[in-house]
C-alpha cells in the first residue's frame, strides 16, 4: 500500500470512527456560544439532610479526608467528585453527572450535611459533556473518557495533517486551498488580536 493510499484511508476511517465525538463537541459548543439562553441558576433540590459533627480546620490539609467521610456517611462513595469550600465554614463535595449533578453541602456551624440533586437543564448537560475530562477521578470510566478525549485530540491533529497532505498533492486544488487556508488563518488571528 502506498503512503498516499494509507493517508487517505487514515483520514477517512479516523473521521468515521470518531464521528460521535466530533458531533458531540460540535453540538455542545453551542451551549457555550449561546449561553445567554441559560439563566445559570443552580436549582439544587435537597434530597435529605443528616446531622454530622466534624470540625472544618482553617488549613485545608484535611479537606480530602473530611469530604470522603461525608460521602461515606451519606452513601455516595466511589463516584467522581470535587471537594472545595464555598466559604471557610461550608464544604461542598461536588459529584458531577451528565444528566444532573449531585452535591453534598456540609454546614459546619450547624453540624448538618445536605445531599442535593441538581435540576436537569439541557445547556448544563451540554456544557458538562464538552468540559468533561482529566485523570483526577477515581472511576475507570472517567479515565476511559479522558483517554478517549486524548485520542480525539491526536486524531484531530492527524486529520488536519492528512488533509493538508492530500490537498497539496491535488495540484488543481492548490489555489483555492491557499484561499481557504489564508482566510481561516486571517480570521482566527484577527479575532485573537481583538480579544
Amino acid at each position: 500500500m502506498t503512503f498516499d493510499r494509507l493517508n487517505r484511508r487514515t483520514h477517512l476511517y479516523l473521521a468515521m470512527f470518531l464521528m460521535p465525538w466530533f458531533l458531540m463537541y460540535g453540538i455542545t459548543s453551542m451551549a457555550f456560544s449561546h449561553s445567554a439562553y441559560d439563566d445559570g441558576a443552580a436549582d439544587w433540590i435537597p434530597r435529605f439532610a443528616k446531622e454530622y459533627h466534624v470540625p472544618l480546620p482553617a488549613d485545608r490539609d484535611q479537606d480530602e479526608k473530611i469530604g470522603t467521610g461525608l460521602m461515606r456517611e451519606l452513601g455516595v462513595e466511589g463516584v467522581a467528585y470535587y471537594i472545595y469550600r464555598s466559604n471557610p465554614r461550608t464544604m461542598n463535595v461536588y459529584l458531577p453527572r451528565f444528566l444532573a449533578a449531585r452535591q453534598i453541602v456540609y454546614f459546619a456551624d450547624e453540624n448538618r450535611a445536605v445531599l442535593q440533586d441538581q435540576q436537569f437543564r439541557l445547556s448544563r448537560f451540554l456544557k458538562g459533556m464538552h468540559a468533561r475530562g482529566g485523570f483526577r477521578q477515581t472511576l475507570l470510566l472517567d479515565d476511559a473518557w479522558a483517554v478517549t478525549v486524548d485520542i480525539v485530540m491526536i486524531a484531530i491533529l492527524t486529520w488536519i495533517a492528512s488533509g493538508i497532505y492530500m490537498w497539496w498533492h491535488v495540484t488543481s486544488c492548490r489555489a483555492w486551498g491557499f484561499v481557504a487556508l489564508g482566510g481561516g488563518c486571517a480570521s482566527f488571528l484577527l479575532l485573537v488580536a481583538a480579544m
